[in-house]
């Protein structure tokens, strides 16, 4: 199954997530601009999963969970040289590798087996909010578990990008 959405702009709100037909699937929600945590509804408007940082903003571990607040699983960044990489623990379901090479926005997600499970891609260009087609191949992980995975990779990443620029702009030291 095919998936498609999109964060906001200021990455607060609400926004569709919708089936590869143009149909409504679900409904995305940024909760707040001063926090990365989501939560995810079915069309029903029940919500079905969610995702933060655990332990506010000081962990680099994305927790994600059911509608009840159930931990489904954990993704967490892994270090590779010229690629990304990051690993998501789903307990007894397994334990996937995501990796992208270095400048590619498309992602492999692999199972324990290195069997294909999911991929993804951003879709969207330079300047624009961050926008994602999802194509679920799993029995093990759900689709809107993997909207919350593919999130915790982007918040992630904007993190890393948000302290890489603040510790270049700080360091930086004008010739006088």
């Amino acid at each position: 199954m095919e998936l498609y959405f999109a964060e906001n702009f200021f990455s607060t709100g609400k926004r569709p997530i919708m089936n590869s037909d143009g149909s409504h699937a679900g409904t995305l929600d940024m909760k707040s601009l001063f926090s990365s945590s989501i939560d995810i509804y079915n069309l029903d408007d029940r919500k079905v999963c969610g995702g933060s940082f655990r332990f506010l903003s000081f962990s680099s571990k994305w927790e994600v969970t059911d509608g009840m607040g159930t931990t489904l699983g954990v993704l967490r960044p892994k270090f590779k040289l010229f690629s990304k990489k990051f690993e998501y623990d789903a307990g007894p379901r397994g334990l996937y590798e995501i990796t992208s090479p270095m400048f590619s926005k498309h992602y492999l997600v692999l199972d324990s087996h290195e069997e294909l499970a999911a991929e993804f891609e951003q879709t969207n260009g330079w300047l624009q909010s961050g926008a994602f087609r999802l194509r679920n191949e799993s029995s093990q992980l759900g689709n809107f578990e993997l909207v919350a995975v593919i999130m915790g990779i982007h918040e992630t990443q904007r993190r890393n990008n948000q302290t890489v620029a603040s510790t270049s702009s700080s360091t930086y030291t004008p010739n006088m």
